[in-house]
C-alpha cells in the first residue's frame, strides 16, 4: 500500500511513546531508517504492519497520554508504523470523547453532568469551575470539560482528572468540590489517594459476590488464594469442559448485562465451533449512565475476574482473552494489570495453567470514550483497531466475532457468577431467585437514597425493599420515581414499588432491569432536565452509522425541547404522537441496541410522570 501523509512529523517523546506500545520500527517502510537489503523489502514492513492494525487504538492513547493530544505528526507517524491510511486513522481518533486531534493542554478534569451527578450538584460544580477557570474547553496550563457518566455514581458529583506527560496520570475524585478539581489541576503530588470503595453491605453474610470486597487486598494474589480463591477452577480442571459447561447450563445462569442470553448456551456454542483459533471478550466497558457494578468487581476483586475469565476459556477452548475496560477507569486498569502479571508470574496464566497442559492469556485493552463500545460487536471492531460501529448479525459472535473467528462475550458481572455456579454446584445455584431469574443481582444505587453504592440481593427482592436496604430516600423527602436500567431503562412510580427485581417481573410494568441501574428521584427534582439530559445523552453516544438512530435521537431531543418551553407550534398531542412515532422507527429499524432502547426512558417518563399535564407546557 502506498500512503501519503502529510509533512508533519512526531516530536522524539511522541515516537518515543508509540514505539513503546509498537515497538521500534524495524525498517523504513515502517517510519525507521531505510536500509538496503532483506530488511527494506515491503515483505517486513507493509504486509505484517497491517497484521497489527488492533495496536492502533493503543497507540493513539499512547500518543495523546504523551501530550494530551494527537498532533498531527504523531498520527503521521502511526499511519506510518501500522501501514493504516491517514484517512481511517483520523476516523478511528474522532469516534472516541477521550480522544483529541486539537491542541489542548496537558492537564484536563472531566466532569460528569449526567443524571446521577445532576441530581449531586454537577451543574453547580460547573459553574464554580467557569468562575474560575473559564469556559469549558478554554486554553492554558488546565482545563475543563464536561462528561458524561464517569461511572462514579455513587461518589456524585464525580471528575476523572488526566495529566499527560512523561508519566502519566489519572485520578478520579469524587464526590468532588471545586476546590479539590483546583488543586488536582495545579501541580501537587504524583498520585492522589485511592478512592475507598462504599460497600453499605459490608459485613452481610448473605453476600456471594461482593463477599471478598474489603475484606482482601485486591493486589495480592496471595490473600485472594486465602480467601478461597482459584478454588473454582480447581474445580472447573476436575470437571473437564463439558462438565463446567453442563454446570452453567443446569445453573440457568443468563447474561447480566442487560440482554439476558442463556450463558451455558453460548459457551456451548463455541466450545462446538470447528473454527479456530476461539476468543474469550470480557466485556468491562459499562457506560450505561448510573452504572458502577463492573467497576467495583474490577477495582476490588481483579482476581476473581481473571479466574473466571480463565474458567470460561478453559470450558470453551479459547486460549486468547481480551479484557475491555472502558478508558473511564483507570485504577480498574491498573489493578487488573498487576493482577495478570502476578498470575502469570504464580502459573495461573500462560503457557500451563496450573501445570494442566492449557494455556491461557489475557490482554487488558482500554476503551476511549464511546458508550457504543459495550455493544459487543462494536467492541470488536475497536479491538482490531477501526471505528467501534456495531456490525449487522448474523453472523452472531459464537460463529464470527473478534477477527470472525467463535467467540465468547460476557460482562464482568455474569463472569463472576461463574465461580459461584462452581462452587456450589449449578442446580445449588438456580435455586436462588426465581426460576427464571436464578442468582443474585448486583445493583447500582445512586441518586436521592440515603446510602448510595452497590448492593446485592436475590433476584425476586421487591424494588421497595431495596430502596429500603439503602435507608429510603435521603431527607426524608417523599419518593417522585425511580430509573431503573438506566438511560437504556424506564422510569417506575411510587406505585409500582412492590415490583419483583426479575426480568420477568419488570418485563410485566414495561420496565427492565437493564444493568442494574436504580436511580431516585425525589419531589425536588427537575424532570424536564433529566428527561432532556437523557435524550441528549443518546444523541451524543450514536455512532451516526444508521440513519434511524442518527437522526431520531437528534429528532427526538429538538421534540423535548419544544414540549419543555412550551408554546409550540402545534398541539402537544401532536408532538407526543410524532415522539412515538419516532421512537418506533429507531425501535424498528436500528441496527443496534442503542437506537432501539433511546426512547424507552423518555417515552415512560412522558407516559407516566405527567410532565405534561403537571409540567411547564
Amino acid at each position: 500500500m502506498d500512503l501519503h501523509v502529510g509533512k508533519a512529523r512526531a516530536t522524539a517523546a511522541e515516537q518515543q511513546a508509540v514505539d513503546a506500545v509498537l515497538g521500534p520500527p524495524a525498517s523504513g517502510w515502517e517510519g525507521g531508517e531505510r536500509r538496503a537489503g532483506v530488511d527494506g523489502h515491503a515483505a517486513t514492513g507493509g504486509h505484517l504492519s497491517r497484521q497489527r492494525r488492533h495496536l492502533l487504538l493503543p497507540a493513539l492513547q499512547a500518543a495523546q497520554a504523551r501530550r494530551g493530544f494527537i498532533s498531527e505528526g504523531a498520527l503521521n507517524y502511526i499511519c506510518l508504523r501500522l501501514t493504516v491510511p491517514p484517512a481511517e486513522a483520523y476516523g478511528v481518533a474522532t469516534f472516541y470523547s477521550l480522544l483529541s486531534l486539537a491542541p489542548r493542554p496537558p492537564v484536563v478534569a472531566h466532569v460528569c453532568d449526567d443524571i446521577a451527578c445532576r441530581l449531586s450538584g454537577a451543574e453547580a460544580l460547573c459553574a464554580e469551575l467557569t468562575r474560575t477557570l473559564g469556559p469549558a474547553g478554554g486554553e492554558g496550563r488546565a482545563t475543563w470539560l464536561r462528561s458524561p457518566c464517569l461511572g462514579q455514581c455513587e461518589r456524585a458529583p464525580a471528575v476523572l482528572v488526566t495529566r499527560a506527560g512523561e508519566r502519566p496520570l489519572e485520578t478520579a475524585l469524587g464526590p468532588a468540590t471545586g476546590a479539590q478539581v483546583l488543586a488536582a489541576l495545579a501541580d501537587g503530588p504524583a498520585r492522589a489517594a485511592v478512592p475507598s470503595v462504599r460497600l453499605p453491605q459490608f459485613g452481610d453474610p448473605g453476600l456471594r459476590l461482593l463477599r471478598r470486597i474489603g475484606r482482601v487486598d485486591p493486589t495480592s494474589c496471595d490473600d485472594y488464594r486465602a480467601h478461597g480463591g482459584y478454588a473454582a477452577l480447581r474445580r472447573a480442571i476436575e470437571l473437564g469442559p463439558e462438565g463446567v459447561i453442563r454446570e452453567v447450563l443446569d445453573s440457568r445462569l443468563v447474561g447480566r448485562g442487560g440482554a439476558a442470553f442463556p450463558t451455558g448456551r453460548k459457551w456451548e456454542a463455541v466450545s462446538r465451533a470447528v473454527v479456530r483459533p476461539h476468543y474469550l471478550v470480557c466485556n468491562a466497558d459499562e457506560s450505561e449512565p448510573g452504572t458502577f457494578k463492573d467497576r467495583v468487581l474490577m477495582e476490588e476483586d481483579p482476581f476473581a475476574v481473571l479466574e473466571a475469565m480463565t474458567i470460561a476459556g478453559y470450558a470453551t477452548g479459547c486460549e486468547i482473552a481480551y479484557l475491555y475496560v472502558r478508558g473511564e477507569y483507570p485504577l480498574a486498569a491498573e489493578r487488573l494489570q498487576g493482577a495478570i502479571l502476578e498470575a502469570r508470574g504464580r502459573g495461573l496464566l500462560g503457557q500451563d495453567v496450573m501445570g494442566h497442559g492449557f494455556r491461557f492469556e489475557v490482554e487488558v485493552r482500554r476503551g476511549a470514550g464511546a458508550y457504543i463500545c459495550g455493544e459487543e460487536t462494536a467492541l470488536f471492531n475497536s479491538i482490531e483497531g477501526f471505528r467501534g460501529e456495531p456490525r449487522n448479525k448474523p453472523p452472531f459472535p459464537t460463529q464470527a466475532g473478534l477477527f470472525g473467528k467463535p467467540t465468547v462475550v460476557n460482562n464482568v458481572e455474569t463472569l463472576a457468577n461463574v465461580l459461584e455456579v462452581l462452587r456450589e454446584g449449578g442446580p445449588a445455584f438456580a435455586s436462588v431467585g426465581t426460576a427464571a431469574s436464578t442468582g443474585t443481582k448486583l445493583f447500582c444505587l445512586s441518586g436521592h437514597v440515603k446510602r448510595p453504592g452497590l448492593y446485592e440481593v436475590p433476584f425476586g427482592t421487591t424494588l421497595r425493599a431495596l430502596l429500603d436496604l439503602a435507608g429510603g430516600v435521603a431527607g426524608g423527602r417523599a419518593l417522585r420515581t425511580v430509573l431503573l436500567g438506566g438511560a437504556a431503562g424506564a422510569f417506575v412510580t411510587p406505585a409500582e414499588l412492590d415490583v419483583p427485581l426479575t426480568f420477568e417481573g419488570t418485563r410485566a410494568i414495561g420496565a427492565s432491569l437493564g444493568s442494574g441501574v436504580v436511580l431516585a428521584l425525589d419531589d425536588t427534582t427537575d424532570l424536564w432536565d433529566i428527561v432532556r439530559r437523557i435524550a441528549a445523552f443518546f444523541r451524543d453516544e450514536s455512532c451516526g452509522q444508521c440513519v434511524p438512530c442518527r437522526v431520531g435521537t437528534v429528532r427526538q431531543e429538538e421534540l423535548l425541547a419544544r414540549l419543555a418551553r412550551g408554546g409550540a407550534a402545534r398541539p402537544a398531542s401532536e408532538e407526543l404522537l410524532l415522539l412515538s412515532e419516532i421512537g418506533q422507527a429507531m425501535r424498528d429499524a436500528s441496527i443496534c441496541g442503542l437506537g432501539q432502547t433511546a426512547s424507552a426512558a423518555v417515552q415512560s417518563a412522558l407516559a407516566k410522570l405527567g410532565l405534561i399535564e403537571g409540567g411547564r407546557t
